[in-house]
């Protein structure tokens, strides 16, 4: 395991083949409370839908799909199309822009319940997406463990992600790691996860 604990967060954590930066929390507890209500009762949750070795199966986790166009998405041979932008997506989209540097046209929101509810190892290379750029997650709500792997050497690495954080990952990242949410019985609160994104147009 790697040792996370330095002075300077925003150092690349990655010892080779990427680079992932932790913003640390960006938004504070009292306005990230509200963010995570806002963000639970006005964004269209649906049950995510996955196939796995040829069957259909809905998780209990719910997501949803948002960009500049009405972009396909697919991962685990399910098909999501691009929502049109609603609040506060747009607003926390400029917060996040203006802490990378760098630009998004689409946004895939996880809503986890608990921690019984989790993401298996992948990572985000899908055809769709433009290769090297940056993808930022913001969660709000429970603080949850977060999980690199690496392809070639499985070199492991994992921290916590805070109510109101930012965690950056971009260059090679996805190309030589994998990344995912592991379970925890012992996390009764919801959290939910802002990814943002850019698709080709």
């Amino acid at each position: 395991m790697l040792d996370l604990f330095s002075d300077n967060q925003h150092s690349n954590l990655l010892p080779y083949d990427g680079n992932v930066i932790y913003h640390g929390v960006i938004i504070a507890n009292k306005e990230a409370n509200f963010y995570f209500n806002e963000l639970y009762n006005h964004i269209s949750w649906r049950h995510d839908e996955i196939i796995i070795f040829g069957k259909h199966h809905v998780t209990n986790r719910k997501v949803a799909f948002y960009g500049n166009k009405s972009y396909s998405y697919v991962y685990s041979n399910i098909t999501k199309k691009a929502l049109p932008w609603v609040y506060p997506l747009m607003e926390l989209k400029t917060i996040v822009e203006h802490k990378t540097g760098a630009f998004y046209n689409a946004c895939l929101l996880n809503f986890y319940h608990n921690g019984t509810e989790s993401m298996g190892w992948h990572s985000d290379d899908e055809v769709e997406l433009q290769e090297g750029t940056s993808i930022a997650s913001l969660s709000f709500g429970a603080e949850r463990n977060f999980s690199f792997k690496h392809k070639r050497t499985n070199a492991q690495f994992s921290l916590i992600v805070d109510h109101g954080s930012l965690l950056e990952m971009k260059e090679d990242t996805q190309k030589h790691w994998l990344h995912r949410l592991p379970p925890s019985k012992l996390i009764t609160r919801p959290r939910i996860n802002l990814t943002f994104r850019k698709f080709l147009d």
